[in-house]
């Protein structure tokens, strides 16, 4: 249930010691770039394990050790001047992380005239080697080629913003990966029948995005909520008016089995260290799993909202995009494509069922629902419209041949008329058009539902599928 999981960096620098006693105060300069790169890459909410400037095969031997030692998560190496590769495959091998390769020279463009005015060509060939980071860039290229070890290349200027939001893009993608590879994900129930588009290869999940699966039953649900108390509903209660715009219309008795079984939720949550949920059931008219699963939606909702994003309907996949999304700060609620709006230009996106709360465009409603379309039952439901502005749309899909990859768009939440229904429902407007979205997103096969986020930020969703080693198509 950790969102706030640290990715540890394993950062360190690249050198040739035989510089050091030809060049008086070089190896210094390097150094103080170097504590810039770490003061940087700190502020973005990781933690840094600086092993300082390798300049040898020995001195590469025993960082790669440390490394492993301190077991990181990527490793970020700041090309400081020409180097051996000799001194950078040793620890790309022992430690076995993604590299990211930082060819940042410490200014945009040296001053020629300033440099060439020198009068001490010793001193200037120093200087040289001090801005000379991209010498190194192809040999340590052509070593991970050729020894199959998996990096990335930033390159730019020490001071470059578009450099270090590109860094940190990689550290957020960084830190997503280590997320998912410690997510439990249980799945509660079973699929909607003939929903053949949702149906997800578990161990094929698993051996991408490394997280777990927990199995659920229902009748442990049902033993929770057999065990709630009445100060606990009426807690529960108190909750759902201070998170909720609660309508008038919404029955007593339809408050307390909600709030029962939100109680018993969090239990089942808790119970099995859970970050994150899918789940489907119907059961027969007046069964005691019926009662439970139409009264799910606001305990469902509280989850999303604190981090533990639910998705109906048994899609696992957007249960994982949902997890994805909410890693990164920025909502990942669960829709479907809902209708057209072909005059204004926009797409409406939205679902019945759990919804995320951070992202809302106002106070999220819940209301009475006298039928759940296409499901058993009636109950209290998520009135709620994504916040306008930019978001980002995700799908995990499932090839042929059972490969994955992310379908990626961005777009904007517009204002506009909404569907008052008792749903989650918002306007989406996409640069290549409403027809383009539809008939590039659909051919590219996903499930119908998707995860919508806060933000444009397919630059991360890219780098996090660079370093799952999977596919990723933005369509805009």
């Amino acid at each position: 249930m950790d969102n706030n999981t640290t990715v540890k960096i394993g950062l360190f620098g690249i050198g040739l010691d035989t510089y050091w006693d030809q060049f008086d105060g070089l190896k210094a300069r390097l150094e103080d770039y170097q504590e810039q790169v770490r003061s940087k890459l700190a502020s973005f909410q990781c933690e840094v394990v600086d092993a300082g400037l390798v300049d040898s095969v020995e001195l590469a031997q025993v960082t790669g050790e440390r490394f492993h030692a301190e077991n990181v998560d990527v490793l970020f190496l700041f090309v400081t001047t020409y180097a051996l590769s000799s001194t950078v495959l040793p620890v790309a091998q022992k430690v076995g992380v993604p590299v990211v390769i930082l060819n940042l020279q410490p200014v945009a463009q040296l001053d020629y005239d300033a440099f060439n005015a020198m009068a001490d060509r010793g001193e200037m060939t120093g200087v040289w080697l001090e801005h000379c980071q991209a010498c190194s860039v192809p040999e340590i290229a052509c070593v991970f080629n050729r020894a199959g070890i998996d990096y990335h290349l930033v390159s730019g200027y020490l001071d470059e913003d578009e450099a270090w939001d590109e860094i940190h893009d990689w550290v957020d993608a960084s830190r997503v990966r280590k997320t998912m590879q410690n997510n439990r994900l249980g799945v509660l129930g079973h699929y909607y029948c003939g929903m053949l588009d949702v149906y997800s290869d578990m161990t094929q999940q698993s051996a991408v995005f490394g997280t777990h699966f927990e199995i659920l039953e229902m009748c442990e649900l049902h033993a929770l909520r057999e065990k709630v108390v009445t100060e606990d509903v009426t807690n529960e209660i108190d909750r759902f008016y201070r998170e909720f715009d609660v309508s008038p219309n919404c029955s007593q008795n339809e408050l307390v089995r909600a709030a029962k079984t939100s109680v018993a939720l969090q239990r089942l949550v808790q119970s099995h260290r859970l970050g994150s949920m899918a789940y489907y059931y119907e059961g027969q008219p007046g069964n005691a799993y019926e009662n439970i699963v139409t009264s799910m939606i606001p305990g469902n909702t509280l989850l999303t909202g604190e981090g533990v994003p639910v998705a109906g309907e048994y899609e696992i996949k957007n249960a994982l995009c949902m997890k994805i999304l909410d890693t990164l700060g920025i909502g990942g609620s669960f829709s479907e494509l809902y209708l057209c709006d072909f005059k204004d230009d926009v797409i409406y996106l939205g679902h019945d069922g759990p919804a995320h709360l951070a992202i809302a465009e106002s106070r999220v409603g819940l209301v009475p629902l006298p039928v759940y379309h296409g499901k058993p039952g009636n109950g209290l439901s998520i009135q709620m419209t994504v916040k306008h502005g930019p978001v980002t749309l995700l799908s995990i899909v499932q090839r042929r041949d059972g490969t994955l990859f992310f379908l990626i768009a961005e777009g904007e939440s517009v204002h506009g008329p909404v569907l008052k229904i008792g749903n989650t429902n918002s306007r989406y407007s996409f640069p290549i058009g409403a027809k383009s979205f539809l008939n590039d997103w659909s051919k590219a096969g996903p499930a119908h539902h998707c995860a919508i986020g806060l933000g444009h930020v397919s630059s991360k969703l890219e780098k996090l599928a660079e370093l799952l080693k999977i596919d990723a198509m933005k369509i805009c």
